[in-house]
């Protein structure tokens, strides 16, 4: 039990340090590119989903969030392609090392079978939901699911989770950055819940 511990405190806080980088990336001029590099690599093996960093962006200048929903789909959908390509390529070794990192090797059956039912429509709920995107992605190209309907599946699922999230803060902008600015420290505490939730999910629903 204290080993599990422990290794459970260890990624959180190499989670915490990648998150803090990040945030510095995005707060630079580059923050656009960096967005859509962190949506690339999160659909396949980056731990940290790219919408607090969306959200980062649309806080500080929210006439720009529909721009920014635009980076950040188009960043995950190729990414998830990315992810497909792991797993049509590369399962063997580079997908089920990703899968064994984020203890995810048992569900890869479990999702092989959804899609055997569903095909690449079951894209659709990791798509928009907090379960992780990239097991579904790196499942997807090793089940050898139609590409096209893959993409199409992600890219409606994407759009509509970054630009639902776009459309909060330009409607509610500054009302936003108000409480984000008091809560701060309270709303990160609760993103690292829903991040780690999300592989709890997949543990409990699949």
């Amino acid at each position: 039990m204290a080993g599990q511990t422990e290794a459970v405190e260890k990624k959180t806080g190499i989670l915490k340090r990648i998150y803090d980088v990040c945030m510095e990336w995005i707060a630079t001029p580059y923050g656009m590119w960096a967005l859509f590099g962190i949506a690339f690599v999160e659909s396949s093996f980056f731990p940290i989903p790219p919408d607090v960093f969306l959200i980062a962006l649309c806080i500080s200048v929210p006439t720009k969030s529909f721009r920014y929903a635009a980076i950040c789909t188009v960043g995950s959908v190729l990414g998830g392609a990315f992810g497909y390509l792991l797993g049509v390529l590369f399962m063997d070794s580079v997908g089920t090392t990703i899968l064994n990192w984020y203890h995810l090797t048992e569900k890869f059956e479990t999702v092989q079978n959804l899609y055997r039912q569903y095909d690449a429509w079951a894209v659709g709920a990791a798509g928009f939901t907090p379960l992780p995107y990239k097991l579904f992605t790196i499942t997807a190209g090793a089940a050898r699911l139609d590409f096209v309907t893959f993409m199409v599946v992600s890219l409606a699922a994407r759009a509509g989770r970054f630009f639902l999230v776009a459309a909060c803060i330009w409607k509610f902008g500054a009302p936003v950055k108000k409480y984000i600015d008091k809560y701060f420290n309270l709303l990160s505490i609760l993103f690292m819940v829903l991040l780690v939730g999300g592989f709890v999910l997949i543990k409990l629903v699949l």
